[in-house]
């Protein structure tokens, strides 16, 4: 199917909470030497804060602290959220990335391949939220550290994050049924399996991308950048025999990936902009905007064009 893609952020990943909160008459906690050699400086969410370290830093157990408290609802931690980040390398206190300049991130909380250091500090803060995290290089960026910013095996890292939205995603399509055009591909759902794609018997492959909503759902709509989730099933037009499934893995029967950004195949890349979450659309895709000249062998030639159902389930 698609070219695959890591969680988006998943190597540049950020960190975890710490609750300073007084309880009867005790004294409020006081923030951690890591967290007050933290200076966090502006307030605008369309700007990137200006971010002070005292390094070198040194941090022994992954903290947080919120730095504006927002008010949404509080992150679960099998969320799908939206996030803007800086990243600063704790060595010499400098900006190793930042969102701001990239543009915001999708994340999915609850993600095995998230660093845990995120995975444990986010979930129960605010969605409007900014939060200062100041995290060991293991709950960062593990054992190897992350060279293409500058980032060394032991080096601490601080993450300011601003928690932008988050979602939890559908199980599957929802909404309104459309009836397709003529001579498509007729598509029946099968509950924990493939679906079965029937193309006409003497149809002529289309030769430019068709895009044909079977469900018109009412979520949010696909945008260039987003990050999307989605349930599909891919077959061959010349036979309807099907080459994959995101079904056929029950145990992560979907697929992620930002959209519009050429990591996939640019029919699901131009074909699934626009639509909107809940729903569920027939993608008719020629080799030209599938896998183009050199196929996907052994499944797949060069001259295949492709039929796709997919249940669009989060965007975010």
């Amino acid at each position: 199917m698609s070219r695959r893609l890591p969680t988006a952020l998943s190597a540049a990943a950020l960190a975890s909470a710490l609750v300073l909160s007084a309880c009867g008459e005790e004294a409020p906690a006081k923030p951690s030497p890591s967290i007050s050699s933290v200076t966090v400086d502006g307030s605008d969410p369309a700007k990137a804060p200006t971010v002070t370290v005292k390094s070198p830093l040194t941090v022994a157990t992954t903290e947080s602290e919120v730095v504006t408290d927002g008010t949404g609802a509080a992150l679960a931690k099998d969320d799908l959220m939206t996030i803007q980040a800086v990243i600063l390398n704790g060595r010499d206190g400098k900006v190793a990335h930042s969102t701001w300049e990239t543009g915001a991130v999708g994340l999915d909380l609850g993600a095995a391949d998230l660093f845990p250091a995120f995975r444990s500090q986010l979930p129960g803060k605010k969605i409007g939220s900014r939060v200062v995290i100041t995290s060991t290089p293991t709950d960062a960026f593990g054992a190897t550290g992350n060279e293409a910013i500058g980032v060394k095996k032991d080096d601490a890292v601080v993450f300011v994050v601003d928690v932008v939205a988050a979602t939890k995603p559908l199980k599957g399509a929802e909404g309104k049924a459309v009836a397709p055009k003529a001579g498509l591909p007729k598509v029946t759902m099968n509950e924990g399996k493939p679906a079965t794609i029937v193309v006409p018997k003497g149809a002529k492959a289309p030769t430019k991308t068709t895009v044909q909503p079977l469900i018109q759902g009412t979520g949010a709509e696909v945008t260039k950048g987003r990050s999307v989730r989605v349930a599909y099933t891919g077959a061959l037009w010349k036979d309807g025999s099907v080459f994959d499934s995101s079904a056929s893995r029950p145990e992560q029967p979907y697929f992620d990936f930002p959209i519009g950004g050429g990591k996939v195949i640019k029919g699901w890349d131009t074909g699934l902009l626009g639509q909107k979450v809940g729903s569920r659309v027939l993608l008719v895709i020629p080799p030209a905007e599938g896998y183009g000249a050199e196929g996907s062998p052994p499944k797949i030639s060069g001259t295949d064009t492709l039929v796709f159902v997919v249940d669009i389930l989060a965007a975010y």
